[in-house]
């Protein structure tokens, strides 16, 4: 169930009397093969590298002096490669219940 919370956010707490609803696909842990790691693991690398390129842009176009609605358009696909790499972060490394 998908509760508009960004990439990393905790679901609220489920209330007592629907504690027993909770099916097996919400507990359900999904092992991925390591081919599917490679190519996520790839894809990170590549987006991090984009990410350190849009901002070496932005600093440039700082210094530079240009135009500030086109600065705020590059901080805002960089912000959406940040989103992006969280989230597959969260598919590398599985949240833990402890």
């Amino acid at each position: 169930m998908w509760y508009g919370l960004r990439a990393g956010a905790r679901r609220p707490p489920v209330p007592p009397n629907q504690a027993h609803s909770l099916g097996a696909a919400d507990v359900q842990t999904v092992k991925m093969s390591d081919q599917e790691q490679a190519d996520i693991r790839l894809e990170y690398s590549r987006l991090k590298q984009e990410h350190a390129d849009f901002d070496a842009a932005i600093n440039a176009m700082i210094a530079m002096n240009c135009d500030p609605l086109q600065i705020q358009r590059m901080k805002k696909k960089k912000l959406f490669l940040k989103d992006r790499l969280m989230a597959l972060e969260d598919k590398i490394i599985p949240d833990i219940i402890a």
